[in-house]
């Protein structure tokens, strides 16, 4: 088993660290993978070729990059593609979810919002996974148990749509607790994302391990209904007291700012 994260963002999109910093905090963390999902709107074709080259001057023996987008499309849905540097030319996601498969990526919905459960629903084209938990958008205390629910409902038409478990890393001063682990014997892209592909990984944060296929014991619904639901209204809260405040005209500090995104 190695320790891997996903889903990070660098200052080749809209991330704080370089990629030689973030390889810096995962080693320090335990990690030997690390998949990056820049925004795929942030690259023209020469600047991605510096992006893949740096990944693998980066990427040794101990520690591997595995170079990836995330690709915007419509209504702002974001969809991962593990593995794909390959720019889609398109903002319709099912088409993007077949440019990643074409391209031997792994597709997953990233952090969808409760009001895109329906139309998720309604692709012909359903991706690899879906991310359940997205410590950024999700909270560091518990995912939503909808977004895991929605998988399982998927999972009637696609059976071997996993449940993913993804940083969203941005900032500096952010949680960067949720890992996943990955079941494999060399350290090499191709491995990375045969074992994404068949479920042979599961999501750890802390003292918490959950499972590639997306099932949840009674009592982990019955603790993350609660945690979030607490961690949500903290959240509303301090959004409505900075809007409250953008209102006035009162910018909140930096430092403020940057304690907040390492609570939340």
């Amino acid at each position: 088993m190695l320790k891997a994260v996903l889903h990070a963002h660098s200052t080749y999109s809209d991330g704080e660290f370089t990629l030689a910093e973030l390889k810096n905090i995962y080693v320090e963390q335990g990690c030997a993978v690390m998949c990056i999902t820049d925004h795929a709107e942030s690259f023209d074709q020469e600047k991605l070729s510096k992006y893949v080259a740096e990944c693998a001057m980066l990427s040794d023996r101990k520690f591997l990059i595995v170079p990836g987008l995330e690709f915007e499309c419509e209504q702002r849905m974001h969809i991962l593609g593990y593995g794909v540097t390959a720019l889609a030319g398109t903002t319709d996601p099912q088409l993007v979810i077949r440019h990643i498969e074409n391209n031997n990526g792994i597709a997953v919905i990233a952090h969808p919002k409760d009001a895109m459960f329906s139309w998720i629903e309604s692709f012909g084209v359903l991706p690899c996974g879906i991310e359940t938990w997205n410590s950024k958008y999700d909270g560091r205390y518990a995912p939503r148990p909808g977004t895991f629910q929605l998988l399982r409902r998927l999972q009637k038409r696609r059976s071997d749509m996993k449940a993913f478990y993804g940083q969203d890393l941005h900032w500096r001063k952010q949680f960067r607790g949720l890992f996943t682990q990955v079941q494999i014997d060399v350290l090499a892209r191709d491995a990375i994302l045969c074992a994404l592909g068949d479920g042979q990984f599961n999501g750890v944060k802390a003292e918490i391990e959950l499972p590639s296929s997306g099932e949840l014991t009674s009592d982990q619904v019955a603790l993350f209904t609660a945690q979030h639901a607490k961690s949500d209204r903290l959240r509303k809260l301090m959004r409505a007291s900075k809007e409250a405040l953008d209102g006035l005209g009162i910018a909140i500090p930096a430092p403020i700012k940057s304690q907040l995104r390492r609570i939340f």
